[in-house]
């Protein structure tokens, strides 16, 4: 997988070029298999885990405010 740069660089042109023409469903193909591309590469192997870390983060912070609980130091 020597050119992955260069698939990478056409799927995103192909998205690009699929977006002007209006065809979502290619377009939306396109950056999929970009993305696959991505992460198959050394430099976006930590993609995964850097999404998983934030969407933790999102739901260690949302938990308490939906379920109504009181953070320590609110109210009076």
């Amino acid at each position: 997988m020597g050119s992955v740069g260069v698939l990478i660089l056409f799927m995103v042109a192909g998205a690009v070029i699929c977006a002007k023409a209006r065809v979502a469903a290619g377009a939306v193909a396109f950056s999929l298999i970009a993305l696959v591309l991505f992460v198959a590469t050394p430099v976006g192997s930590g993609l995964p885990d850097a999404i998983s870390t934030f969407v933790s983060a999102f739901d260690q912070a949302a938990t308490p405010a939906l379920n109504g609980a009181e953070t320590v130091g609110a109210g009076s």
